[in-house]
């Protein structure tokens, strides 16, 4: 066997703080694409002869092309692991194939091996998403990379997901949960096109790793290890840097930690001081759980039947992510006495959403100049000389309430939106919103507390609530009250709670 340089040399040597040590028991692993060979302190990853078809290996010259490839991309998280590519002779000397050579690190210290033990990885967690934020910040970008974050290339992704695991409809995947799945990612993509752009704008989309998950992450005293990125097809790799933590954090959720996916994005989001829509990173984690549901599928496919399973949990993971990023666009009206403003307002708290209150968009359109948001220039919204024009006054703030919830929605942010809501005109116009931006449309309705309840949300406005009481000459006074029969009804019950409750079950 005969070393070959690639890049920067890294000497043979054991490097301090990488716990490899000579005398370890030879073993054998196999993944989807290569077969690796442990022997000592060493570990020889030989790619496989396959074609299966999102990667081609049947030629040798393909396969010496990705190992370079992983050698030379990996070096940027993992320099001292990724020692070089070697050639394999046979014994008359004739080239046959090719390997990477690579440390051997200690299996105990997998970030998977840490999470089935029971260990704290909160620390590790830490210093991955640190070293992350770093990485993306260094990563390549250019105009054509830039291109794989539009929503035209992210259709394209999933459409390619979609059509491969056809075959599988039916004995792996259920048909419904597959086409559950294409309707909402396409949902999504179809009315979010301002926040992607952004994404592109900013400089977010980058040539990442492409496949972070906890088997190939090695928490070293020394800090980590991040190996095994994708390098046979940079379409697959380069993105949004979010889809590219999404792959880590989908995988601690597959893996029964939740909680610790919510902390490795919160920590990456404070290393980053980059803000997005949470509905963003459920895309991205839905997207990577289906790419891995392909690869199951595929096992399953070359005779692995245990496959089948994981294949469906990762269907059913993509889809409860996509479920929870769904963007709504959320009224809830009903008059000042019910109490409505305090629903909205905890309903926007507890899930993390946007709150737009008509009666501050009232109060900021009545400080305007002359001619800022007011029809025909008049604050007091009088329309061709008359004074009372309390009607266009209304319009004129659901308007501009609208307004602002479109640049909300379309930047993937779910708007609660407090007003009465008793016009209908009103709400046909909001319904509009909903549908031009591929946004579901939750309408709720806040009924008039019976007596025992009448003073619970009294106390609960008098106690700092925010409610919007409305005067006899602004907008929140309607002239009459149109039927509402699309609404889910909130009735008050014996404790201030049962309403927001009721609310958060309505709004889901």
């Amino acid at each position: 066997m005969r070393m070959a340089t690639t890049g920067i040399t890294v000497p043979a040597g054991t490097g301090p703080g990488l716990g490899a040590m000579p005398g370890l028991p030879a073993a054998l692993s196999e993944t989807l694409t290569s077969v690796l060979v442990f022997l000592g302190d060493r570990v020889y990853k030989i790619k496989k002869t396959a074609d299966l078809g999102f990667l081609d290996f049947r030629t040798r010259e393909a396969r010496l092309a990705a190992c370079q490839a992983e050698v030379n991309l990996n070096r940027r998280l993992a320099p001292d692991v990724y020692l070089g590519v070697a050639d394999i002779q046979g014994p008359d000397g004739v080239l046959l194939d090719h390997m990477v050579v690579m440390r051997r690190l200690p299996a105990d210290r997998r970030l998977s091996s840490l999470l089935a033990a029971g260990s704290d990885v909160t620390g590790p967690l830490r210093a991955v998403a640190r070293l992350l934020a770093d990485f993306h910040a260094r990563c390549a970008t250019s105009e054509r990379i830039t291109e794989a974050g539009s929503p035209a290339n992210l259709r394209w992704l999933w459409a390619e997901v979609l059509d491969s695991i056809e075959p599988f409809l039916g004995p792996v995947l259920d048909t419904n949960t597959i086409d559950a799945i294409r309707h909402l990612a396409h949902r999504y993509l179809d009315g979010r096109g301002p926040l992607l752009h952004e994404r592109q704008r900013d400089g977010r989309i980058r040539d990442g790793h492409g496949d972070l998950l906890a088997d190939d992450i090695y928490c070293l005293d020394d800090g980590p290890r991040i190996l095994d990125c994708l390098e046979f097809d940079q379409r697959l790799r380069v993105g949004d840097v979010l889809s590219d933590i999404a792959f880590l954090a989908m995988d601690l959720e597959r893996l029964g930690r939740p909680d610790l996916s919510r902390f490795l994005l919160d920590q990456y989001r404070a290393y980053t001081a980059v803000t997005h829509p949470l509905s963003l990173e459920n895309l991205y984690i839905a997207y990577r759980a289906f790419t891995m549901c392909r690869i199951a599928c595929t096992q399953y496919a070359q005779g692995w039947a245990a496959a089948a399973a994981e294949a469906r949990a990762l269907a059913s993971l993509a889809l409860a992510s996509l479920r929870r990023g769904r963007t709504r666009l959320v009224l809830v009206g009903g008059g000042p006495e019910t109490g409505r403003s305090a629903v909205a307002g905890r309903l926007a708290e507890s899930e993390g959403w946007t709150l737009l209150r008509a009666s501050s968009v009232e109060r900021e359109l009545g400080h305007l100049p002359r001619g800022d948001g007011h029809p025909d220039g008049h604050p007091d919204g009088r329309v061709d000389g008359r004074a009372d024009g309390r009607a266009d006054v209304a319009g004129a703030v659901r308007d501009e309430l609208l307004r602002r919830a479109r640049t909300a929605v379309e930047r993937g942010e779910t708007v609660v939106l407090d007003a009465s809501w008793t016009r209908r005109q009103d709400r046909q116009e909001a319904a509009a919103l909903a549908r031009a931006t591929f946004t579901d449309l939750v309408q709720l309705r806040c009924a008039p507390p019976g007596p025992a309840a009448g003073s619970l949300v009294r106390a609960e406005s008098d106690a700092g609530s925010p409610v919007a009481w409305s005067t006899p000459t602004g907008p929140e006074h309607p002239f009459h009250t149109d039927p509402w029969p699309e609404a889910k009804t909130l009735e008050h019950g014996p404790t201030p709670t049962d309403i927001h409750r009721a609310a958060r079950r309505a709004a889901r």
